[in-house]
């Protein structure tokens, strides 16, 4: 595969649900970099919020989003994959201030199956309730942005691989 002067760093970027933490851990794992959930950055304030079921703000999300914001640019030389909603564009802009070269792997699917997925995960803080909160936020890549769309029917291994190529083909350096 071909490289450059940017190893890979990935925003595996969806509503929840979508496989970000799956296929963004099997992905770094094959990349050999790190990987990190944004669901562990959260402050406590803004797990109890979306534990009562209560959507987030822009207010909310965004020491958060900041805090990924320096993790990616921390992880710029040398690589790593994050799994992160990323569902606005102004989010995404926010995140590549630190990591310029980030590519933004979205991983969509239906609100139902998505929807199924949230509601079979047990004791995890997003309920399914606010399923539709995220999908109604989010704001697909633009022509401009460096990143491509997966569809979430695939099997992990297969969007795994697909990712790679997607990396190649952005000029990343998966190895």
């Amino acid at each position: 595969m071909p490289t450059t002067d940017h190893p890979p760093l990935v925003v595996m970027m969806g509503v929840s649900g979508s496989g970000k933490t799956a296929v963004g851990a099997a992905l770094a794992q094959r990349l050999r970099v790190p990987f990190a959930d944004a669901d562990d950055f959260h402050p406590p304030e803004n797990i109890a919020k979306m534990s009562a079921g209560v959507p987030l703000t822009d207010d909310d999300r965004e020491p958060w989003l900041r805090t990924i914001a320096t993790w990616l640019g921390e992880h710029a030389r040398h690589g790593g994959v994050v799994a992160c909603s990323a569902l606005k564009r102004s989010y995404r802009d926010l995140l590549r201030e630190h990591a310029t070269h980030t590519v933004f792997l979205h991983l969509h699917g239906d609100r139902d199956t998505l929807a199924a997925r949230v509601a079979g995960r047990p004791g995890h803080f997003m309920p399914a309730a606010l399923i539709d909160s995220q999908f109604a936020t989010l704001e697909h890549l633009q022509a401009d942005e460096e990143g491509a769309a997966l569809d979430v029917s695939a099997p992990v291994d297969d969007l795994v691989e697909q990712s790679l190529q997607i990396l190649v083909t952005k000029g990343g350096s998966p190895a």
